[in-house]
């Protein structure tokens, strides 16, 4: 009696260094795979963000049948972006999360489960300057008008603390809401940024993030009215005293964010420039503070305060260090500065050695008089 045979065919992927086979992960595995090494170096938000922005392009190669990323190909790379075009995307949103493909398939290409030549296949379009920076920002005078406000009518309260940090300092969201009260020094007048991942409170640059930044007497002032007076006593869940602090503890992102919105909305130091009445407005509550066509978020109040401190005249390098971002992302996308702001505050100083001082006329003077003659 013949004995029938079963032949079975097993996918093994090629050969990495060192003899192993490469293993045949499937675009999803590979995914989950590079976020769990984003992780070991890079804030939760940042990860986070490198999900959204790929997530649609997984879930597109699982509808289009790739059930390997090997067999992933250019055409299908462009195929992708044909259809995220069609959607409607903006140019600088599809720029994003075409440079994170490329990214992700970078990694991918390092560790052989695709072929090398494969990340050069992505062409994130090229992004007007204007359409990549959100030219929304907290004017400084408006910032100005609305610290006066506060030095006057609420003097330490935690909007004024918050802002009058937010703009002095120009840091992000979570840098401040991470400071604890021991992270402060009065006396010294500096305050420093610390990484704390696993109590909470991340910066977004993790341990580079770390920094000591200093203070003038004036925000150290205010910080100290408001300690002594309307901070909340309270501990975070790690036991720390947070610097901001709500009813129950540390403020969430929400909060600072929330509390940032309120700060800023105009009605506080001029008559609203919307038409409403600040007695009835409803953008004045905590939480439609944000729907305000004029309050300004951290990010908003962070543009504004780094475009102000270049324009102070504060060197580039000791801004971008103060504020923990480099030189390049600085320019390209906080220093923005107007045309007329560029005059009165850049060159100015070189406009007022445009003139005649008395050295000057009294060697004219000797030149046409007391010179030789020809």
């Amino acid at each position: 009696m013949a004995t029938s045979t079963k032949s079975y065919r097993v996918r093994i992927g090629g050969v990495a260094d060192g003899g192993n086979p490469t293993p045949d992960l499937s675009p999803r595995a590979a995914f989950e795979r590079w976020l769990g090494r984003l992780r070991a170096s890079k804030a939760d938000l940042t990860v986070s963000g490198y999900h959204y922005q790929l997530k649609l392009f997984i879930e597109f190669c699982e509808q289009e049948g790739i059930t390997s990323i090997d067999d992933l190909s250019g055409w299908d790379i462009d195929t992708y972006e044909t259809h995220r075009r069609k959607k409607g995307v903006e140019l600088n949103s599809l720029s994003k999360e075409l440079g994170t493909l490329k990214r992700f398939l970078e990694y991918c290409a390092r560790i052989e489960v695709v072929d090398e030549s494969l990340p050069e296949k992505v062409d994130p379009p090229d992004v007007p300057r204007d359409a990549q920076v959100d030219e929304t920002r907290l004017e400084p005078h408006r910032a100005s008008a609305l610290l006066s406000y506060y030095d006057e009518h609420a003097y330490g309260t935690r909007p004024h603390a918050l802002l009058t940090l937010a703009w002095y300092v120009g840091a992000r969201l979570g840098a401040l809401r991470g400071l604890d009260i021991d992270d402060y020094d009065s006396d010294e007048a500096y305050l420093e940024f610390i990484h704390r991942p696993r109590e909470d409170t991340p910066l977004k640059n993790g341990a580079d993030g770390e920094r000591a930044v200093g203070l003038s007497r004036e925000v150290c002032d205010v910080l100290d009215a408001y300690l002594e007076g309307e901070r909340h006593e309270n501990y975070d869940d790690y036991g720390r005293r947070p610097l901001f602090t709500s009813e129950v503890g540390r403020g969430s992102r929400s909060a600072i964010r929330s509390w940032t919105y309120l700060a800023t909305v105009p009605c506080l130091h001029t008559e609203c420039p919307h038409g409403h009445d600040p007695e009835t407005c409803e953008y004045l509550d905590y939480s439609k503070s944000s729907q305000c066509p004029s309050s300004r978020s951290p990010h908003q109040v962070r543009t504004g305060s780094i475009t102000w401190q270049l324009n102070r005249g504060v060197p580039i390098e000791a801004v971008a260090e103060r504020v923990n971002t480099s030189v390049r992302t600085l320019k390209r996308h906080y220093d923005q500065p107007t045309k007329r702001e560029e005059l009165e505050e850049r060159r100015r100083e070189h406009v007022d050695k445009l003139g005649f001082d008395e050295d000057e006329d009294d060697q004219d003077a000797v030149g046409e008089n007391g010179g030789e003659q020809e």
